[in-house]
């Protein structure tokens, strides 16, 4: 099978919307690219499987449901490049990042540094952890959360407020608010080395759309989080924690998953034995049904060529057409606009609009069968390499006539 081109993916009908026909991606204008991407059809080839284990093997069914975590652990380590690191999986990022608050020192380091773009998981945990209503009157945990903006010195702004009693540092590869890439964070990690603390990189927004390969960006002692539910379409339940070489974690919130390994360290009777690495945030029992979904969505990349730097070439282009697009709307500024500083390579893969009235249009754009979601007052378009060019100009024409139709009420 030849590989993909470009060209395959612009025209009509696009060379991979056939293998999507239970999304209906032909029929309909999914621009959620950036929040729920569509799954291909193979996805239930490997729910079905996860299905004839279960029924045939019974609880034997557990040595493969593991090989086939494995299988998605390593479509990960492709993603990201990473040779060493070691992966644990959950059902949500949530479970991943109270897992990892709860192996940090925070008795002898109680600072946490942070911005005010990060999503939700990292927001409000974090804004629950730095509420005071201890009788003392005094939060027990310092968060330092520095604004995004600028993001050109968001990285050197964070290494500046990393000091001896920081016990980690959480912020995201690709902002999912604004799409903004954030840079230097090598740079960043290297403070947190000096002083240190741990770096946690949310890579949800990055990962299968910007590629982040972890010795090239200066990553390799950082801890990442993400999942497929996203841009690597496999679904809910597919989240993971990459876990740098050499860590020995001894988180306090714990499942029984986190002994099984023969490496687990027994030495100290008195003690909780832990797995090295990623293995040490097991949990407990699971439905691996996701992890087979996983596996069968990766083989049918591999298939079709689908590799992060042919991604990342189609995600461009999509969104340099949708920003030529939308410019020749020619759509009053004040009402709905994008950023026309930053260049088109400091974006993940979703186009950011600037609206006031995001929710008006989103809600007019889903009466025209146009997919689209909205963060406060940002419109987010995301497309996704199942579409065509032409599909991309149709939901460019329904965003012109609903602006329209509401900036004239």
């Amino acid at each position: 099978m030849a590989p993909l081109q470009l060209d395959d993916l612009r025209r009509t009908p696009n060379a991979l919307a056939e293998h999507y026909s239970r999304f209906r991606v032909e029929e309909r204008l999914l621009l959620t690219g950036h929040s729920h991407q569509a799954w291909p059809d193979r996805a239930l080839d490997g729910q079905v499987r996860a299905f004839a284990d279960a029924a045939e093997h019974v609880d034997e069914k557990w040595q493969r449901a593991f090989a086939t975590a494995d299988r998605f652990r390593q479509a990960l380590r492709t993603f990201l490049d990473d040779r060493d690191g070691s992966y644990a999986l959950a059902e949500s990022t949530h479970r991943l990042l109270v897992a990892f608050l709860s192996s940090l020192p925070l008795t002898r380091r109680p600072k946490l540094v942070t911005t005010d773009g990060e999503f939700h998981t990292i927001r409000r945990q974090l804004a629950r952890l730095s509420e005071v209503d201890l009788p003392t009157g005094e939060s027990w945990l310092e968060i330092v959360r520095l604004p995004a903006e600028p993001y050109e010195t968001l990285a050197e702004r964070m290494a500046a407020a990393v000091d001896d009693r920081t016990a980690a540092v959480l912020t995201s590869a690709v902002f999912f608010a604004s799409s903004r890439i954030a840079r230097g964070l090598g740079d960043l990690a290297d403070a947190c080395h000096r002083h240190g603390a741990e770096l946690m990189v949310d890579a949800y927004h990055s990962t299968g759309v910007v590629p982040l390969a972890l010795a090239e960006h200066g990553l390799e002692d950082a801890y990442l989080v993400g999942g497929g539910y996203k841009y690597l379409q496999v679904g809910e339940g597919n989240c993971w924690m990459r876990v740098p070489p050499g860590r020995r974690p001894r988180p306090i919130l714990t499942g029984w998953y986190a002994e099984f390994s023969a490496l687990a360290d027994g030495a100290r009777p008195d003690r909780v034995p832990y797995a090295p690495g990623g293995d040490a945030f097991g949990g407990a029992t699971y439905d691996p049904t996701s992890h087979y979904r996983g596996a069968a969505v990766h083989d049918f990349w591999q298939e079709r060529g689908l590799t992060s730097a042919f991604l990342r070439q189609v995600s461009q282009h999509q969104m340099g057409f949708l920003r030529h697009l939308f410019d020749q709307l020619d759509l009053p500024p004040a009402f709905i606009d994008r950023d026309r500083v930053t260049p088109l390579g400091g974006f993940g893969g979703f186009l950011a609009l600037r609206t006031p009235r995001a929710g008006e249009i989103h809600r007019a754009l889903r009466q025209r069968e146009v997919f689209t979601d909205y963060r406060g007052h940002v419109l987010r378009l995301g497309p996704a390499p199942y579409l065509s060019d032409r599909q991309l100009e149709e939901a460019m024409g329904h965003l012109g006539e609903a602006v329209r139709g509401l900036s004239a009420q």
